[in-house]
């Protein structure tokens, strides 16, 4: 299965219910009016694309019919995809270099797939031959250092893990010292979701990035929030939470798959300016996918020849 069919897949919900939505705007008629336009906006908002990003997406519709007249769906549509686009220019892929090692932070909250995100990168860079190693940090939950203990048996990856309510620092100081010893090329670190407040969320990430920045100054290191597309516009809340809490450089996406809300991604990107660098788009261990913008907006619009 070629990447668009995966994302396109993954993306069907929201693809249906925006060409459902088109068809019944202005399909029949072929062009779209203001009234259309307002009408195209709200679903939009509907795809969780959220009132900003709707807003800018349907006022550069507005400005391109102005400038030539024409309103036609196929022109409509033509500018809808090139403002998305424009949204998402500056996606980047999750690289790894090749010459020294690479931290990958996952933040987020509970529930997000975040600790089983970590097992399906373990699974694809064991399967390009990368030596990988697990680090159990959310310590607050006996059930994450169990999962990632089950996914390290899947894959075949070592897991640092102390026990429930240990410093979770100490495991990330552990992990360090383990993937130096083993010539390590990943090593995956999982954190808590939630702690007491958000000042303790702060402080432990804090303290995370310094064992990092102290044991392993000269590491590649990412750090990726993972949110849950299901959770609609709170995913942006999430993000702004977890972007003020620590220097995030990514935001992997989990289910895309999970309902007709995925523009969210769009919002996201449109309120916190950060990447996406990964789609969850389905349960399977190869779901787990590097974002590509066009192949996202190409799954998420709808097809030009349906409209006819």
């Amino acid at each position: 299965m070629s990447i668009f069919d995966k994302f396109k897949r993954g993306l069907q919900k929201t693809r249906d219910f925006v060409t459902e939505s088109f068809n019944r705007i202005a399909a029949n008629l072929g062009y779209f009016d203001e009234d259309m336009l307002d009408e195209l906006e709200m679903v939009l908002v509907q795809a969780d694309c959220g009132i900003e990003c709707a807003t800018e997406l349907t006022d550069s519709i507005r400005e391109h019919i102005k400038n030539t007249g024409d309103s036609s769906v196929e022109t409509v549509l033509d500018v809808l995809r090139a403002g998305m686009l424009d949204i998402l220019k500056d996606v980047q892929p999750l690289k790894l270099d090749p010459n020294r090692l690479n931290i990958l932070l996952m933040v987020g909250v509970n529930g997000t797939g975040k600790t089983t995100t970590c097992g399906k990168l373990a699974k694809r860079y064991r399967d390009q031959g990368k030596r990988v190693l697990m680090a159990a940090a959310d310590t607050f939950r006996a059930a994450a250092i169990e999962q990632i203990k089950v996914w390290g048996e899947r894959t075949s990856t070592a897991v640092i893990a102390h026990k429930t309510g240990s410093d979770p620092s100490a495991v990330v100081f552990d992990a360090i010292d383990a993937a130096k010893a083993r010539n390590t090329d990943v090593l995956i670190i999982d954190t808590a979701g939630r702690l007491h407040t958000k000042q303790n969320l702060m402080d432990e990430l804090a303290k995370i990035r310094r064992i990092i920045g102290r044991e392993a100054p000269d590491a590649n290191l990412e750090t990726l929030l993972v949110i849950d597309a299901t959770t609609g516009q709170n995913a942006i809340v999430q993000a702004n939470a977890f972007a003020e809490a620590t220097d995030v450089t990514g935001l992997i996406i989990t289910k895309l798959d999970g309902n007709a809300k995925g523009g969210v991604a769009l919002a996201v990107v449109k309120e916190t300016n950060l990447p996406v660098k990964l789609a969850g788009l389905g349960e399977s261990v190869d779901d787990l996918q590097d974002f590509d913008s066009e192949n996202f907006v190409d799954s998420l619009l709808p097809d030009p020849e349906s409209l006819k």
